[in-house]
């Protein structure tokens, strides 16, 4: 009932007026025709008695069966077929009304071959109109956009079917992109033109193709990619200067939810359904907190550290320190950053925070008035299998960090920390724990600076986590993976990390524990099978998910406040929360600290999961894959089916 109120009986009247038109004309020329030119008296009587009920009737005929519901610029053949039809029953009508009128009303019986000529022109003259529109419609787009622009990129379709037309009609009408043609490994189509592009030969042919057109990007076409296919082509594609992207799955394609054209790689603020959290550079607030200030990130070679040494410089600090001790990391993050620098200069310094002497030196040399901590082992079960490895480097690395910012005066210190500091069930989250403790102690030592600690769940698409690896499973053909059906993680993006952790860096009075509103927790077996969905597969056909069991150290769930010890509270900014806790005893805790890295330096695991124990923070060692008291260990047998899983859910940061 709600759709026929909806639906106008009266709107589109020039399309009626068209078609009413439309029929008098072919009605006029099917007299011509059949009398080849001279008319006969009673026929043309006849002819000019009916013009008006035959235009009339066309119109109704053509509104009855839906003809007006049609948007002509978007004529399609689907959308022709609907106007074959009701020209059909037009002439089926008229020839019904032929046999059924009398003798006697011989002037009311149109003869069966102007009703033929006359439904044939009528139609076509329809076809045409509609057509025109469409044709005018995106020509005036085409113009609207400019002329084709000179620097367009070229873009190879990779299948000619249903979706690669549609593609290809999508990029007809744009100016920044061309494309150049398809490879399809169906030999009938060789040689073949589809949509104005020529079918240049089969998938085998890539790097040829590529090499003589001069392709930028090639864009996989297929609704329904089989596993095979996508490896094929990214095998292909990968030692070519060329990116590889795919339109969106059919169910989008079909119901509009998608512009086709809009292919891209997958986005993984998608899979998350948040909005996006921008950083406005030119707010008061950040501007006087960075802006012309010396900025240290340490871990800036990982996720975390690399989009922040981004974000910071947009917001132009003189100078801008990025430390870590994976120099491949360190190399890449500082091409990722603009080549036009603007007076910010970069300093990439290749240290270890483990040893304090280097890093004093590095703390006196280069005086940074802000620190992002990032630096951090991360994978759960790797710190379960080397606590002694976990603590030296982010107990004992934090502890450096923080101390030699104290004796250099650092104003701003940011420590990036994780809800697996939550009643920590693992190494790993322990020692990030530790490291919240340590920072609230140096804020009682400095009382002009702000030193904060901020927590939050794990980001999504930083190395080892859980997209990355699932992409690449889903590329191999392999069975995703999941540790347990209804594990459940917080998310966020690395960009909505960065931005809230910048954001952070401006709030409190210092000492305290920030929290970063996360959402919902996911789901990740939801993930895996939105993943598989994105990619135009089929979960449990095309891609099967298979279930194992939780890894050491590993929880179900995860909790970004310990509701028994922590009361948060809402801070100024409406996703970030701050966390009151309990004050830590600072000499009894630098006590524990000393006897626990001593321990962790004799390489002593089973002293130091004891000692992690008597810190109360709730800390219950976990059984570990590692035998004895060894602290580098290697995983058995039976861990091996977790050694994969545990790296799917890893806190924000990166190894130092």
């Amino acid at each position: 009932m709600n759709r026929l109120l909806y639906y106008d009986p009266y709107s589109r009247l020039n399309q009626r007026l068209v078609d009413a038109l439309g029929a008098g004309i072919a009605f006029l020329l099917a007299y011509q025709i059949r009398f080849e030119g001279w008319i006969p008296p009673d026929n043309a009587y006849q002819m000019w008695l009916l013009l008006g009920a035959v235009m009339l009737g066309q119109v109704l005929v053509n509104s009855l069966l839906g003809n007006y519901r049609l948007v002509w610029r978007y004529f399609s053949l689907a959308d022709a077929m609907v106007v074959a039809r009701s020209y059909t029953v037009s002439s089926v009508i008229l020839l019904l009304v032929f046999f059924a009128v009398p003798d006697r009303l011989v002037l009311f019986r149109i003869p069966r071959s102007i009703i033929a000529i006359q439904s044939l022109i009528a139609m076509e003259l329809a076809l045409s109109a509609r057509g025109l529109r469409r044709l005018l419609y995106e020509r005036a787009h085409m113009m609207k956009s400019g002329p084709q622009s000179a620097t367009a990129g070229r873009v190879l379709l990779v299948g000619a079917g249903h979706a690669g037309t549609m593609v290809a009609r999508e990029i007809a009408l744009r100016r920044d992109i061309k494309a150049i043609g398809f490879l399809d490994d169906d030999p009938k189509k060789g040689g073949a033109v589809i949509c104005g592009l020529p079918v240049l030969g089969p998938l085998g042919a890539l790097e040829a193709i590529v090499k003589e057109y001069g392709v930028e990007e090639v864009v996989i076409s297929i609704a329904r990619v089989s596993p095979e296919t996508l490896k094929r082509v990214w095998a292909l594609a990968e030692p070519l200067p060329v990116r590889t992207k795919i339109v969106p799955t059919v169910e989008e394609i079909l119901s509009g939810r998608k512009n086709i054209a809009a292919f891209r790689d997958v986005d993984l603020a998608d899979l998350l359904h948040r909005d996006p959290v921008q950083l406005h550079s030119e707010r008061a607030e950040l501007v006087a907190v960075y802006h012309g200030r010396r900025i240290l990130v340490t871990g800036a070679g990982g996720s975390i550290g690399a989009e922040l040494a981004r974000q910071l410089f947009a917001l132009q600090p003189c100078e801008l320190i990025l430390l870590d001790k994976d120099e491949n990391g360190l190399h890449e993050t500082c091409l990722g950053l603009p080549a036009a620098r603007g007076g910010v200069t970069v300093h990439p310094i290749v240290r270890d925070i483990r040893f304090a002497g280097h890093l004093e030196t590095v703390f006196r040399l280069f005086r940074p008035e802000v620190v992002f901590h990032a630096a951090a082992h991360k994978h759960v079960h790797l710190m379960e299998a080397n606590p002694c490895e976990a603590i030296l480097n982010n107990v004992v690395g934090t502890w450096n960090v923080v101390e030699s910012s104290l004796r250099t005066g650092v104003s701003r210190f940011v420590l990036i920390s994780t809800d697996k500091a939550v009643k920590p069930s693992c190494v790993m989250g322990a020692s990030k724990r530790i490291c919240e403790m340590l920072v609230q102690t140096a804020q009682r030592s400095n009382g002009d600076g702000h030193y904060c600690a901020v927590r939050f769940g794990n980001v999504i698409g930083s190395r080892g986590s859980v997209v990355p690896i699932f992409r690449q499973q889903i590329l191999e053909g392999q069975p995703i993976t999941l540790t347990h059906p209804d594990a459940e993680r917080y998310l966020m993006t690395i960009p909505e990390a960065v931005t809230l952790l910048v954001e952070a860096g401006t709030l409190g009075e210092g000492g305290e524990i920030l929290v970063l509103e996360m959402g919902l927790p996911v789901r990740i077996r939801d993930l895996a099978v939105e993943l598989i969905e994105h990619l135009g597969l089929r979960p449990g056909r095309d891609i099967p998910i298979r279930v194992t069991s939780l890894a050491s150290g590993e929880k179900l769930t995860e909790e970004l406040v310990d509701e028994a010890t922590e009361t948060l509270r809402p801070s100024r900014h409406e996703k970030i929360g701050v966390i009151e806790s309990k004050p830590v005893d600072v000499e009894a805790f630098h006590r524990q600290l000393k006897t626990l890295e001593e321990a962790a330096r004799r390489d002593s695991s089973g002293e130091v999961l004891r000692i992690l124990e008597e810190f109360n923070i709730g800390f219950r060692p976990a059984r570990r894959a590692s035998a004895g008291s060894v602290g580098v260990g290697v995983p058995q047998a039976a861990d091996l089916k977790g050694r994969l899983f545990g790296a799917l859910f890893p806190v924000p940061g990166q190894s130092s």
